[in-house]
């Protein structure tokens, strides 16, 4: 009976000559390059391989604000977010690309940032024994628009398994291994006029990762898959440079994918530290 319409709160806002301070003149002419909230935890709707994910992610949005501008409406960032999570659409790049947009137009911005962190998930099936589990994956969307150009990214972090090379060669029998990390981030090109007809998927940057490491791995293996991921890590030994590479050349061939940074990091298994690497197009 006492609810108000967003129409009703401008006009009650109006009608008690309530000040808008953050639409004040600055007179210390210096711009603020990114102004906004961070780390505020929202739903989010994702698809991943054909079906659509609910998840929760971690989100931080700005925008540029002009020098003679004293600040940004704050609660417009959350009433996007609120927005995005009421229309319960699931977030791709193409749906990226507009709601950023949209979001610059309602806090009044030529520039800014969407940055949303979370979790997904894949069933996958193991190799011999057919057993199947869900496998996490990290996640990251990332829209920017800078100088008139709006970027849409994509990255996630895939666990995988590495053998090396040199220990192989110079031992009588085994090598060290160790679980790996590779993060892609990719920047999607379908909605930007790319010649594609559908945006990558989560599942095939996964596969990405995936296929060029040593070996995947499983959430849940029988002793035949133990024996199948041993055998296999050992036949197809990488060092941390092969890995980036391989990784790398197949990004290359894929013609929606635009800039790209490709991270792999070897959690060493006789060694106090990681090896790294990595390679950027741009």
């Amino acid at each position: 009976m006492n609810s108000l319409t967003s129409t009703n709160r401008m006009n009650l806002t109006e009608a008690l000559h309530i000040p808008d301070t953050q639409s004040a003149t600055d007179e210390r002419h210096l711009a603020i390059q990114r102004v906004g909230i961070k780390d505020i935890r929202y739903p989010l709707q994702l698809t991943v391989a054909g079906a659509v994910q609910t998840t929760a992610a971690r989100w931080s949005l700005d925008v540029a604000l002009p020098a003679d501008k004293k600040g940004t409406h704050m609660s417009r960032f959350v009433a996007w977010l609120d927005a995005l999570a009421l229309s319960g659409e699931p977030l791709d790049a193409v749906t990226l690309r507009r709601l950023h947009a949209a979001m610059l137009d309602k806090l009044g911005a030529q520039e800014g940032r969407i940055e949303a962190a979370f979790s997904f998930f894949l069933r996958k099936r193991a190799p011999v024994s057919g057993v199947q589990s869900l496998l996490d994956y990290q996640g990251r969307w990332i829209a920017e628009t800078r100088d008139g150009v709006t970027r849409v990214h994509a990255e996630v972090a895939v666990p995988v398994k590495s053998l090396c090379p040199c220990s192989k060669e110079i031992s009588d029998y085994g090598a060290h291994n160790q679980r790996s990390l590779v993060t892609i981030r990719a920047e999607v090109l379908e909605g930007s006029g790319a010649p594609v007809t559908a945006p990558i998927g989560w599942q095939e940057l996964v596969r990405y990762a995936e296929d060029n490491a040593s070996s995947e791995i499983w959430p849940m293996l029988k002793r035949p898959d133990e024996k199948w991921v041993t055998e296999r890590a050992y036949q197809n030994p990488k060092f941390v440079e092969d890995l980036v590479r391989d990784v790398a050349l197949a990004l290359n061939a894929d013609a929606r994918i635009g800039r790209y940074r490709v991270d792999v990091e070897n959690f060493e298994s006789i060694h106090n530290h990681s090896a790294y690497a990595r390679i950027e197009r741009s």
